[in-house]
């Protein structure tokens, strides 16, 4: 087993005012020569945006984007005419395939607190396509849940990649085993709340560890963890 250590203090920080960014990987103006993807995930931003802010009509191409929203309400606005509003505990995804433009405001009275997150697509061009998810913790207390998947499902979102999404919460303490085929895949967890061991490193809220060559994990939960795991391929193929 392979590791790296992505602590919260070495994050890239960008403030504009209303939106404040944490970047784990080269993002914006945040440039890191040795930290510009894991795998295929290419881009894990914090971000918090004030209410009544957000990002106007803007492309992508090409691009599986996954927006994890953990506090607050946003709406969202597309070019496939999508125009639905997203309250947290919720996920949503956009598979910008050919091309696509959205927006993003913050429309409730609190700051709004999203992990946004970009992995690199199994297919070009595809047709682009959005799809949304709500989590409330009453249904995932003390289990891992699987909110974003390269397989389509009634229960979770699903996107053009091998990957998956899933997210813990657990009340009391507990270890928690996450299996997966080492071939061409990699871990990268999150720690968002509460206290979390991942093999022998601990993560204080918003460390992260990437993780690779096994196929096997050992994660412990300190009391109301919540975490994110992402598995994704090294490799895009």
């Amino acid at each position: 087993m392979k590791t790296q250590y992505f602590p919260a203090a070495d994050r890239g920080v960008k403030d504009i005012g209303w939106l404040k960014s944490n970047f784990f990987f080269s993002f914006s103006d945040f440039y890191h020569p040795m930290r510009s993807a894991f795998g295929t995930l290419i881009a894990f931003n914090d971000d918090y945006v004030e209410a009544g802010k957000g990002f106007g009509t803007h492309p992508h191409v090409n691009m599986e984007i996954i927006s994890v929203l953990l506090k607050g309400k946003m709406n969202h606005k597309d070019s496939m005419g999508y125009s639905t509003e997203i309250e947290a505990p919720a996920v949503q995804i956009m598979s910008a395939g050919s091309g696509l433009r959205h927006e993003e405001y913050n429309i409730g009275t609190e700051e709004v607190n999203f992990l946004q997150i970009w992995i690199l697509p199994k297919q070009q061009n595809i047709s682009p396509r959005y799809q949304q998810r709500s989590f409330p913790q009453e249904k995932r207390k003390n289990k891992l849940v699987t909110i974003v998947s390269g397989e389509e499902g009634m229960e979770h979102c699903w996107i053009n990649q091998n990957a998956k999404l899933s997210l813990g919460y657990y009340e009391q303490p507990a270890s928690v085993t996450y299996a997966f085929n080492p071939l061409n895949k990699c871990l990268f967890i999150f720690s968002i709340d509460g206290s979390l061991r991942v093999q022998d490193q601990v993560l204080q809220p918003r460390d992260a560890i990437g993780i690779w060559e096994t196929g096997e994990v050992t994660l412990q939960c300190g009391e109301k963890t919540t975490f994110l795991v992402i598995e994704t391929p090294v490799n895009q193929k």
